[in-house]
């Protein structure tokens, strides 16, 4: 293979708006308020314990080690490759996970605006063609690519926006749907408890244009002020947005599948000029998620191209353009794993509510986990590699930036525990079998491939230390 192709085409604008494409989920909108009256609470409990914290440390490693690979090349340098190719199929086996998720909220927006008769398989069908036009878009150069990440970006603040102001109108108007005071949340402060880790989820991502640093201009200055800025629109647009939904839609009557469809139809409905700006909306919102997907995409799939570049990871993922670096064999991948499971999870679901769910639960797990590997990697790097040149760093001393990573690992690991079982309720065991059953697959499949992948670079030594 011809050496990868290092033009540094990603300037700060555009490092800003991959960096917001990747964090600010039009989808998410619709999980916080799932979470109920108290999720503006929650949002800036986790924004305070672990968003900024997460952003400081991420920014730091980002210009500490601008390496092409980004989270596999940190957890790499700090506990070896075979953590670094572990960690690696963990963060692309997520999107491939994630990706059908969003796709069947996709197809269920796209049902409840224009098509209400389409059956959960049609809805399928949809997410899966989904799913092959965004592997097409990532075995396009980055110089076109880039531009669906770049136009979403500004179509969901149009959107959040949108949602946001029309829900404050709605209220005063109306009233608010929800009690969202403080007083009401510290109250109940067990409700919605199943649903933190979502708030969670969409905290993470920061370090997603990392995985491209080669092509990133001045990266010691881009990343971190791509990050804080993205960092800090994308908390106030959640929060916005969050409040505009609650404040329209009762919280029994939502569904995080159509919920945005529901809550444009409730604010704009009732004529034939605001339903026609409903389905404008509603329209865009559909290629935010689009443009989303591409986002994750381009950035897993180089992360998995560059570990199996170095022969960490099976000879297919490092199929990429000789010209331009895209990575069409871990594109190909993503786009048929999908596919299939998609078509696995639709025939345990009676609903697009369910699937969605289950299979969101699922891929979130699984990416949580190399969040966990990063912080502890950050801690390693800390401590092993003191010297090391730091453009930026987090501010305080070792102990500062230790402490801050250890709450972030808490937080992380109380996610995951969270999406199994939430104290006070009882266990459902079907969820656990679904999920933990897929997980526990994933990990063990993940470990064959890293194997795998060890015996194409070292073919007389099987094994190294764990």
């Amino acid at each position: 293979m011809s050496a990868p192709n290092n033009k540094k085409i990603l300037s700060t604008t555009d490092v800003t708006l991959y960096t917001v494409s990747a964090i600010l989920l039009v989808d998410q909108i619709a999980m916080s308020a799932a979470v109920g009256p108290s999720a503006i609470f929650w949002w800036l409990v986790v924004l305070v314990l672990f968003f900024i914290p997460n952003t400081l440390i991420t920014a730091e490693l980002g210009t500490s080690y601008p390496q092409q690979g980004g989270i596999y090349a940190w957890i790499r340098d700090a506990f070896g490759t075979r953590w670094g190719a572990r960690v690696t199929w963990l963060y692309w086996i997520n999107i491939a996970l994630w990706m059908p998720a969003v796709y069947i909220m996709f197809a269920g927006i796209f049902s409840a605006l224009f098509a209400p008769d389409m059956s959960l398989w049609m809805q399928i069908a949809m997410g899966i063609t989904l799913c092959w036009l965004t592997t097409w878009v990532n075995c396009l150069p980055l110089e076109k690519s880039k531009w669906i990440p770049n136009l979403g970006t500004p179509i969901k603040f149009v959107i959040i926006l949108t949602l946001g102001v029309a829900g404050l109108i709605y209220s005063i108007n109306n009233g608010f749907a929800n009690n969202i005071s403080l007083t009401y949340a510290l109250n109940n402060l067990d409700e919605g408890l199943a649903f933190i880790p979502v708030i969670v989820y969409g905290c993470l991502g920061v370090e997603l244009v990392c995985a491209q640093s080669n092509a990133i201009q001045k990266p010691e200055k881009s990343i971190p002020r791509a990050m804080f800025i993205a960092g800090l629109v994308t908390a106030g647009f959640y929060i916005f947005g969050t409040t505009g939904v609650l404040a329209s839609v009762p919280a029994d009557n939502i569904d995080m599948v159509d919920i945005l469809a529901v809550t444009l139809k409730e604010l704009f409905g009732g004529s034939s000029l605001g339903n026609g700006f409903a389905l404008v909306i509603g329209g865009l919102t559909l290629y935010t998620l689009y443009s989303t997907m591409v986002t994750w995409t381009l950035g897993g799939n180089h992360s998995v191209a560059e570990a199996a570049e170095e022969k960490e990871m099976p000879s297919i993922f490092a199929w990429t353009d000789r010209e331009h670096n895209a990575p069409i064999g871990a594109a190909m991948m993503t786009g048929l794993i999908s596919s299939i499971i998609m078509v696995i999870y639709g025939f345990m679901a009676n609903n697009a509510e369910e699937l969605f769910w289950t299979l969101f639960s699922f891929s979130a797990i699984v990416f949580l986990m190399p969040y966990i590997g990063m912080h502890l990697a950050f801690i390693k790097l800390r401590l092993s590699d003191a010297n090391h040149p730091r453009p930026f760093k987090v501010p305080g001393n070792n102990a500062t930036g230790i402490v801050l990573s250890s709450l972030c690992v808490f937080v992380l690991a109380s996610a995951i525990l969270l999406f199994f079982w939430v104290p006070g309720e009882p266990l459902d065991i079907s969820l656990v079998t679904q999920v933990g059953g897929g997980v526990l697959l994933t990990l063990i499949i993940g470990e064959i491939l890293v194997r795998s992948g060890e015996k194409q670079r070292y073919p007389t030594r099987l094994t190294e230390s764990v």
